[in-house]
């Protein structure tokens, strides 16, 4: 295995932005960058042993630095998806947060851990070869409380598994709830909808909004709804619902309990029959968003020249639920000052068996 750095721009301040280049024996290649911690490129071959990218993603660091509709291969946190009414109490305390999303907190916004450059490495492990990324968030930073050292490790394996490791360490209590947030076209990323990619997800309940709220107290059943995805079922059957679970969210932006019980383990597959390729997903989070990029902006500047349109990406964001620090029946995102706090999801890459 080797892992490769090259210059991949500038910041607005004049710093050198880093490409990460991890290659394996199989010639599988997983890209990086020091701006964001983002996932910017992953090559995987097809049934026939032709290789794509199957991530979508923008043309350089610059762009990931400005950039920020849709959060391409991000690293989100501290807290990613949504805290409704933007703030939360914790220890008697309330946090106001900003208000980025019609009433809501958005992804920690709008100075957000992907539009950051983090200090990079390289790793190497019994597992396999990679990058680690690391971040000092400061007592404030993003309304947040307490001095927050975090990292993110990326290890590309040689069964083509890409293990993402968090870890983090804070002098307060704090939230600590990060996920990546790459869009996953198994087809090629330049190769439009992903109608056709089949997904089976690990979760017999799900959460939801009501009057406009973020998430109820509520875990609803996914029997009888767009949402059961306990056997593998094509994305276009359900993307384009005119049921209003599913129309209020223009496609799938819903997040999935996961039947793992707090333990790592399986929580999706998705694939993707024409090109055979698959990927399974596996967490020690409760909770899985899944995205079918309802909304991506053609403003983007792609890799490859492609101009990305709504429906051609799903991201699968491995998290605690939405708005979790303001329900206490939910598993909790809160970290205990001093002590050390870490989460692993690993997305593995195969094709299908004949």
């Amino acid at each position: 295995m080797s892992v490769e750095t090259e210059n991949f721009g500038k910041t607005k301040d004049g710093r050198e932005i880093k490409l990460y280049t991890v290659t394996n024996s199989r010639n599988t290649v997983l890209k990086l960058t020091d701006m964001g911690a983002v996932w910017v490129s992953m090559l995987v071959r097809d049934k026939n042993g032709a290789y794509d990218d199957v991530v979508l993603g923008l043309e350089s660091g610059e762009e990931y630095e400005t950039r920020t509709f849709d959060a391409f291969g991000a690293t989100v946190g501290r807290n990613a998806n949504r805290i409704y009414g933007h703030r939360f109490a914790l220890n008697g305390k309330e946090y106001e947060l900003a208000d980025n999303d019609s009433g809501k907190n958005l992804h920690s916004g709008p100075d957000m851990y992907y539009t950051r450059l983090w200090e990079g490495r390289c790793v190497s492990s019994a597992e396999g070869e990679g990058v680690e990324f690391s971040l000092f968030s400061p007592d404030g930073d993003q309304g947040m409380p307490g001095n927050l050292k975090v990292s993110v490790t990326y290890t590309l394996t040689e069964d083509d598994s890409v293990i993402i490791d968090y870890r983090a360490l804070c002098d307060k209590d704090t939230v600590f709830n990060m996920t990546n947030h790459s869009y996953f076209n198994l087809a090629g990323h330049k190769s439009g909808v992903i109608d056709g990619h089949e997904v089976r997800i690990n979760a017999e309940k799900f959460t939801f909004g009501t009057e406009g709220r973020v998430a109820d107290d509520t875990l609803y059943g996914v029997e009888g709804t767009p949402l059961d995805f306990r056997q593998p079922k094509r994305l276009g059957d359900g993307m384009y619902s005119e049921e209003e679970l599913i129309k209020s969210k223009g496609g799938y932006d819903h997040n999935f309990c996961l039947d793992n019980g707090g333990r790592f383990a399986f929580a999706a597959s998705i694939t993707e029959p024409e090109s055979g390729r698959v990927m399974e997903i596996s967490t020690d989070m409760p909770g899985l968003q899944m995205y079918t990029g309802n909304y991506i902006s053609t403003r983007n500047k792609g890799k490859d020249g492609a101009v990305y349109h709504p429906y051609w990406g799903a991201a699968f964001e491995t998290q605690y639920y939405p708005d979790a620090v303001n329900h206490p029946s939910f598993p909790s995102p809160v970290i205990r000052a001093g002590q050390e706090a870490a989460s692993r999801t690993v997305y593995r890459f195969d094709v299908l068996k004949e």
